[in-house]
């Protein structure tokens, strides 16, 4: 597989650092020093995943994250935060920007590589086939679009990873440690009060017609989806 990374760093040492590393691992890589030189290469040739920093000298790594997430057409590209912050507040607005990983600095590129061929491989897997239907909702992996009443509902990467799982396992409970299993996979080291992030950012994406209620928080156990006491 052809991967293509963009890597936006103001720090030219960073960025030839890694896309050494990216290049000896047959990874193509691209580079920009801030968000609109960034925003100018996803638009020119859509990379498979971006490597953003934090601090960038016309925005921030959160803001531009957003921003990505907020547009239909690149919404599904995977981000991985590479920053210095190393407070859980920070990771936990990290993941609340909708980003799919988060590393501190400093790094080592082997296990960068390795964490991006994890996100990559998390990401890639859901365009298996098969449409999930459950009430008024669906979740067409061929297309990676969600639909509710036949309207499409806009959500991040990881918050459809996380409903596939949940359509694909109803009525299960799930902690939040086997969540960050399944649908982060076991090689990803965060904390799990980033799925309570996500969860919330699911939710939110599901208000429409009460369908948010579909996913439920067992206390003392974790979360499910049912239909059952759903409205």
């Amino acid at each position: 597989m052809n991967i293509t990374a963009l890597i936006v760093d103001d720090e030219k040492p960073i960025r030839d650092m890694v896309c050494f590393a990216l290049r000896q691992s047959n990874i193509t890589c691209k580079q920009a020093a801030d968000s609109e030189s960034a925003y100018e290469e996803i638009c020119s040739e859509r990379p498979d995943i971006i490597l953003l920093d934090w601090m960038l000298p016309d925005s921030n790594g959160i803001d531009f994250a957003k921003m990505l997430n907020s547009r239909d057409i690149y919404r599904d590209i995977p981000i991985i935060m590479l920053t210095a912050k190393t407070e859980e507040e920070d990771k936990l607005k990290g993941f609340g920007a909708g980003c799919d990983d988060y590393i501190t600095k400093p790094f080592s590129t082997r296990e960068l590589i390795a964490r991006m061929k994890a996100v990559l491989g998390r990401t890639k897997s859901d365009t298996l086939v098969d449409t999930l239907s459950i009430g008024k909702l669906t979740l067409d992996t061929a297309t990676h679009r969600v639909l509710l009443n036949n309207k499409e509902v806009h959500m991040g990467p990881t918050e459809y990873r996380l409903l596939k799982f949940f359509m694909t396992h109803t009525e299960r409970v799930y902690s939040r440690a086997q969540l960050l299993d399944y649908v982060w996979g076991e090689t990803t080291y965060i904390d799990e009060r980033t799925v309570d992030v996500h969860i919330r950012r699911l939710r939110k994406a599901l208000e429409v017609d009460n369908m948010d209620k579909l996913i439920q928080t067992v206390r003392g156990a974790g979360y499910r989806l049912s239909e059952r006491n759903s409205h």
